[in-house]
């Protein structure tokens, strides 16, 4: 089992930590500890900010919680899995629910692209970013996923390294063992992108575009049509458990026998 305090409320603060240090804390933290939490002073919360680790922290405040003073490290920093996601924007409660996800599973880049049949042309890179700090402090995630801005998929397809292997969710697809596929893949120390289209799919230039991708896995996720939110759980669950760090030191152990 992780050794992670699920009990304590975790606060990301974007302020260097270290035992001593004192972190003021912006009128919205305050507020969620105080009238959400109704949390006082001296009140132990865990305190994180995607570099330094995680630390024990007692809030101060006479009126309101207005700081923190850090106490002890609880958990040294981590890092994500070489892994990103790569999503055709949706609307709204769906792309939070994406996005809230996407980091559950480890996702270290979220790069929205935009497609022929995408249903939105623009998209709210700050919402983006409080989701992924939210589920960052509900999970006990300690590395924060980094938000792109949105490109069209040409661009993003020009840009993109050449040794990353690009996981294509393609529902035209012929329907295989998902799991073979990605065990054939040689993903050691190049990354991985895994990408997800629009709900209307892809055209069939878009689709001869990613073809063309020198290192490139077309995978299809199962006989059923999914939403594009299901298939992002399904494709990102799928890759963590065979490629990525679901189980490290096996799929090492794997890697280093091709």
């Amino acid at each position: 089992m992780p050794s992670h305090d699920f009990r304590a409320p975790r606060l990301f603060v974007d302020a260097p930590l270290a035992q001593d240090a004192r972190v003021a804390l912006d009128r919205d933290q305050g507020n969620y500890l105080g009238n959400v939490l109704r949390l006082e002073a001296g009140a132990a919360i865990l305190a994180f900010n995607g570099r330094d680790g995680e630390w024990q922290a007692a809030i101060e405040g006479r009126k309101r919680p207005d700081g923190l003073v850090i106490l002890q490290q609880t958990r040294p920093q981590d890092a994500l899995p070489d892994l990103a996601y790569i999503f055709a924007p949706l609307k709204h409660a769906r792309l939070d629910y994406m996005v809230q996800k996407a980091v559950e599973m480890g996702a270290a880049t979220l790069q929205p692209v935009l497609t022929r049949f995408t249903q939105v042309s623009r998209v709210n890179s700050e919402r983006m970013r409080a989701n992924v700090i939210e589920a960052a402090e509900q999970c006990g995630i300690l590395s924060l996923a980094a938000v792109a801005e949105p490109v069209p998929l040409e661009r993003f397809l020009s840009r993109r390294p050449s040794d990353r292997l690009l996981v294509f969710c393609d529902e035209a697809s012929e329907v295989e063992n998902p799991i073979l596929g990605l065990q054939s893949a040689r993903a050691a120390g190049h990354g991985i992108d895994v990408l997800i289209g629009p709900e209307g799919g892809f055209t069939e230039e878009e689709r001869a575009l990613l073809l063309r991708q020198p290192k490139i896995l077309r995978l299809a996720l199962g006989p059923r049509i999914l939403r594009a939110d299901t298939a992002a759980v399904a494709a990102l669950a799928l890759v963590q458990a065979v490629l990525g760090d679901w189980g490290k030191t096996a799929n090492l152990a794997a890697l280093a026998d091709r």
